[in-house]
This record gives structure tokens, C-alpha cells and sequence, in this order.
């Protein structure tokens, strides 16, 4: 019972980060009006859900691991950071 119940929170917390994956950038009219680019903080948040993101990419042309609609260095900055973050940067190689 308790490996259903572990599985079951799993597939729960899988479903809850799927749904905030970054995607494509079909509204770029919008987008020109609003004239505010991906900054820092969102590469950060799309680094963080970067393999999340890109698992459900493998199955959905619909969905993008990153934001093309971007202010450049600070939002690469971000990304690296965040999936730094995700898999523990350099601090796994330590210990």
C-alpha cells in the first residue's frame, strides 16, 4: 500500500510541475505590444523545470524547454543558474 501511495504523490507532483512548463512562442503580436522580454527570474524558473520540460517536449511539438521571447545574457544567466540548481552544479563533484 505504501509503494502505491508513493507512486500515486509521485505521478501527483509530476502532473502539478507539468503544468508549468514554458511554451512556444505562437503570440509573438501580443508580445511585441506588452514589449517586456523573458528577464532573469524567468530563466531562472525555466532552468529550474528544464527536464521536466524537456521530457514532456519529447512527446509534444507544442512545447519549448526555452524562452525564445528573451532579454538575452540575464535570461541566460538565469537558465544556467536554475538547471545548475536542478542537478547541484559543481558542488556534486566535492564529495
Amino acid at each position: 500500500m505504501k509503494k502505491f501511495s508513493l507512486i500515486g504523490l509521485c505521478v501527483i507532483a509530476l502532473l502539478l510541475l507539468a503544468g508549468c512548463t514554458a511554451g512556444p512562442n505562437n503570440v509573438a503580436a501580443i508580445l511585441e505590444i506588452i514589449k517586456e522580454p523573458a528577464g532573469f527570474w524567468f530563466g531562472i524558473w525555466h532552468g529550474t523545470i528544464a527536464p521536466i520540460t524537456f521530457v514532456i517536449s519529447l512527446f509534444s511539438d507544442n512545447i519549448g524547454m526555452y524562452e525564445v521571447y528573451n532579454n538575452g545574457g540575464w535570461y541566460n544567466l538565469g537558465f544556467l543558474l536554475g538547471i545548475g540548481g536542478v542537478f547541484g552544479g559543481g558542488a556534486k563533484g566535492i564529495f
